[in-house]
């Protein structure tokens, strides 16, 4: 998906969906973290990818509690 499509999802998002969707990214990470421990991984970029979108919902919860 599309940064910018990504965004808007998230501005779209209830904040207990955007702590959800931080709790599914964290767990998607350590997994691919898990992962270049023990073996080799098909795409090194997706941890970068992955870490960049956990901040964006980090900064989309932000804005959502601001806001409230």
């Amino acid at each position: 998906m599309k940064v910018k499509e990504y965004n808007e999802k998230l501005a779209e998002m209830t904040l207990e969906e955007l702590m959800q969707e931080e709790e599914d990214l964290k767990k998607e990470l350590f997994n691919l973290r898990f992962q270049q421990v023990t073996a080799y991984m098909d795409n090194p970029l997706k941890l970068r990818l992955v870490k960049r979108d956990i901040a964006r919902v980090k900064t989309a919860i932000s804005k959502k509690s601001k806001e409230a």
